[in-house]
């Protein structure tokens, strides 16, 4: 746990000083070394946060200090890499799209098939959006099995974009296993009917209910 407190004294040239959070007579120790994650050096009536410890006298010190009013660097860290996550998560999308594109330009599957998943991603991203307003006005939400039936039914590029955009579904992690779940299972099948040859099942389906196929 950490605590947040002033420091009342400090020697620059030996490195250390005292915290304290309520009066002189609450200081604890603290040295200059506990201060890695800062490029500045300590001074009388910064505000610091920190945790407490037991030094080898018995006697509480500081450690893990870090400045008030400099951002916590551990969720620096985890902001950067969900980014990151973020960002190969949307190139995924893309790249399957342009998949479904290329299989469409070269008679693997019917141009049908890519406008049926393009309106599946809009539609799951509308509703991810939904979800999340629905969320904020405490009202009653979409289940989690319709969302996840909508990616596995080839929305998942847009359900990707509201994790990202709308910050919906991003961080809850039994969720997004599932959800890659049926990301994995969708580019599965859509790779296995391109490969195979087989996509003119889907064609002959597509042609039923649209007269004229591409």
């Amino acid at each position: 746990m950490r605590t947040e407190g002033k420091i009342t004294r400090w020697d620059d040239i030996r490195g250390f000083g005292f915290i304290s959070w309520q009066g002189e007579e609450d200081s604890v120790f603290v040295h200059i070394k506990e201060f890695s994650g800062s490029s500045r050096r300590p001074a009388v009536g910064d505000m610091v946060s920190y945790e407490l410890a037991n030094g080898d006298n018995g006697k509480s010190r500081a450690e893990n200090v870090r400045f008030t009013d400099e951002p916590d660097p551990v969720r620096q860290s985890s902001s950067s890499s969900r980014s990151k996550l973020g960002g190969t998560s949307v190139a995924a999308a893309l790249l399957f799209v342009g998949f479904l594109v290329g299989a469409a330009f070269f008679h693997r599957i019917s141009w049908l098939v890519v406008a049926a998943c393009g309106v599946m991603s809009i539609a799951t991203f509308l509703v991810y959006s939904f979800d999340k307003l629905s969320a904020k006005l405490d009202k009653r939400r979409i289940p989690e099995a319709t969302l996840h039936l909508m990616g596995l039914l080839g929305g998942w590029p847009g359900a990707l974009y509201a994790q990202r955009l709308v910050r919906h579904k991003s961080s809850k992690k039994k969720f997004l296993f599932t959800f890659w779940i049926t990301v994995f299972l969708n580019i599965a099948v859509v790779g296995y009917l391109v490969w195979s040859g087989e996509s003119g099942i889907v064609n002959q389906m597509l042609a039923k209910l649209w007269p004229t196929t591409v």
